[in-house]
C-alpha cells in the first residue's frame, strides 16, 4: 500500500487517487532564461521515478509540467544581450528538452507555455478583483490581498504577523506582504493588453491558471522543489482557493535541494552547475543514481567523489548481468524450475515495500544490490536458469528507477576512451588471454598493467574478461 508524505499535513498518508485508476500530477517547470542546472535535474528525475512507479502500479498518469517563458530574469537577459525574448526562450526550451531527453526523462502529456495562457490568466485576475481578493495598486499593478485569505501560511507554516515584519514596506501596496498578479510594463515590446493596461502576469498566477485550465479545482499531486513551498506554492494555494473554494490538491510533494559546500545551489550564490556539464562526463544512469541515492525529501551534497561512488554502484549492477544469455528476451515462466524459485518474489516484494514507503529509493537500491549479489552466487554455481530469471527481474525493477536500460556490453563500451579505442583494447585482451592460456604470466601481467595505466580496468570471470574505464 503506497504512502506519500504530504507537505500540507506534514505526515505520510495512504495514497488514494481521486479516480480509481487515474492520477493527475502537476509539477512546476523551468524558467527558460538559461541552461538547466543540476538542481533541475534532481527535481525532475525524482518526479520521473514517481511517475514510472505509479505507472508500474497500473495507474494511467496525466502529467503536466509548465514552462515559464516570460519573467523578469528572461527580460533582463534579453535586454542585456539585445535579443528578442522569443528567440531566447525558444532556444532555451530546445536546450532544456535536449538535456531532459539525455537524462531519459519521460515527457509530460502536456507542457504548456505561460505565453499561450495569457487569456486564462486575465480571466482569473478579473475574478479575483471582482471578489475583492485583488486590487489595482497605485503604480497600476494588480496585487493579491493576503488579508482576504484567512488560511495563508498553512502549507509553509508561516506566521503572517512575523512575515509582515520581514517584508520591505511598499508605498504602492495596501499591505507589504501582498504579491503581484499583473505587472504593468513601460516597455511596449514586452507584454499584452489587459483591462489594467499593457503588462504581463506575475509568476504565481501562471500555475493557478494552467492547472485550473487542464485539471480544474481538484487533482491528485502537485510537485516541485522544496524551495517553491514558500512563497510560490503558498501564494498559488491562496489565489486558487479564492478563485474557487472547492480547490484542493490531495498530495503536495516537494524534493530536497542540492548542496554545494554546505550551501544551497543557486545562481545568486554563483555555485550553479549546468546539467549538461555532468551529462558530458557521466552516463545518464550514473547521474540518476546520484540524484536518488538519498531520499527524495532530503538534501543531497554534490561533489565528484559522490559521482564516482555512483558510477561504481551502477558498474556493479551491470557487471552482475554481464555474459548471461537471453537477458533481453522473455523467459518461459511455465518452466517448473522457475515456478519453484521463490527468490524473485521475495526480492520483488521487498522492493515494492520500499517504494510504497514514500518512494524510499535508498532502500530500493539496497534490494537491487542484494539481487546483484545473489546473481553472482548463482553464476558461480553455474545455476544459469535461476541467474537469468533473477537478472530479468533486476532489470525490470531497475527500470522503475530509470536504470539498467542498456545492454551491459554497450554500457561499458559507451564510456569515453582517452587513449585506446575498443578494438585496440579487445586486441590486447585477446593477446593477454592467449598468454594466460599458455601460462605466460609475465606477459599477461604487463598487458593488464599497460591497460590499467591507460585507465582501463580488467575483470576476469569464468565467462571471459570484462573491460571498463576507470
Amino acid at each position: 500500500m503506497l504512502k506519500i508524505f504530504n507537505t500540507l499535513s506534514k505526515k505520510k498518508e495512504i495514497f488514494k487517487p481521486i479516480y480509481h485508476n487515474e492520477v493527475k500530477i502537476y509539477v512546476c517547470g523551468v524558467t527558460t532564461y538559461d541552461l538547466c542546472h543540476i538542481g533541475h535535474g534532481r527535481t525532475f528525475v525524482i518526479f520521473d521515478l514517481i511517475i514510472r512507479y505509479l505507472k508500474k502500479l497500473g495507474y494511467k498518469v496525466e502529467y503536466i509540467r509548465n514552462i515559464t517563458d516570460i519573467d523578469d530574469k528572461i527580460i533582463d537577459i534579453a535586454k542585456k544581450k539585445k535579443q528578442n525574448i522569443k528567440y531566447i526562450t525558444n532556444k532555451m526550451i530546445a536546450e532544456m528538452q535536449l538535456d531532459f531527453q539525455n537524462l531519459n526523462l519521460l515527457s509530460p502529456n502536456i507542457e504548456p507555455k505561460v505565453t499561450n495562457n495569457i487569456n486564462e490568466i486575465i480571466i482569473i485576475i478579473k475574478h479575483l478583483i471582482k471578489s475583492n481578493n485583488a486590487y489595482i495598486a497605485k503604480n497600476g499593478d494588480v496585487m493579491f490581498s493576503i488579508q482576504s485569505y484567512l488560511h495563508y501560511g498553512k502549507l509553509s507554516r508561516q506566521n503572517l504577523n512575523k512575515l509582515k515584519k520581514k517584508q520591505i514596506c511598499s508605498i504602492f501596496k495596501k499591505d507589504h506582504v501582498d504579491f503581484v498578479l499583473w505587472k504593468t510594463s513601460k516597455d511596449k515590446q514586452i507584454g499584452w493588453l489587459s483591462p489594467w493596461g499593457y503588462g504581463r502576469p506575475g509568476w504565481h498566477i501562471e500555475c493557478s491558471a494552467i492547472h485550473h485550465k487542464y485539471f480544474g479545482n481538484y487533482f491528485d499531486i502537485h510537485g516541485g522543489g522544496n524551495d517553491l513551498i514558500f512563497p510560490h506554492h503558498e501564494n498559488e494555494i491562496a489565489q486558487s482557493y479564492c478563485l474557487d473554494k472547492s480547490f484542493h490538491v490531495n498530495y503536495w510533494i516537494h524534493s530536497g535541494m542540492i548542496m554545494i559546500d554546505n550551501k544551497k545551489m543557486s545562481k545568486s550564490l554563483h555555485n550553479s552547475l549546468k546539467l549538461r556539464d555532468i551529462l558530458s562526463k557521466y552516463n545518464n544512469e550514473i547521474i540518476r543514481y546520484f540524484f536518488i541515492s538519498t531520499h527524495y525529501r532530503s538534501p543531497i551534497i554534490y561533489n565528484e567523489n559522490m559521482l564516482k561512488q555512483s558510477e561504481a554502484s551502477i558498474n556493479k549492477l551491470y557487471t552482475s548481468i554481464y555474459y548471461i544469455k537471453n537477458i533481453f528476451s522473455k523467459v518461459d515462466i511455465n518452466n517448473q524450475n522457475y515456478k519453484r524459485d521463490k527468490t524473485n518474489i521475495f526480492f520483488e516484494k521487498k522492493f515494492y515495500d520500499a517504494m510504497d514507503d514514500d518512494f524510499n529509493t535508498p532502500k530500493a537500491f539496497s534490494i537491487l544490490f542484494d539481487m546483484s549479489c545473489q546473481i553472482n552466487i548463482l553464476k558461480n554455481k553455474k545455476n544459469f536458469l535461476y541467474a537469468n530469471n533473477l537478472i530479468l527481474k533486476l532489470r525490470d525493477l531497475g527500470n522503475i528507477l530509470g536504470i539498467l536500460f542498456y545492454n551491459p556490453q554497450n554500457y561499458f563500451k559507451k564510456k569515453k576512451l582517452h587513449y585506446y579505442d575498443k578494438y585496440q583494447i579487445e586486441k590486447l585482451i585477446k593477446i593477454r588471454n592467449n598468454a594466460r592460456k599458455n601460462k605466460c604470466w609475465t606477459e599477461a601481467d604487463s598487458i593488464r598493467k599497460l591497460l590499467n595505466d591507460k585507465n582501463i580496468l580488467l575483470e576476469d570471470s569464468q565467462f571471459g574478461t570484462i573491460w571498463k574505464k576507470k
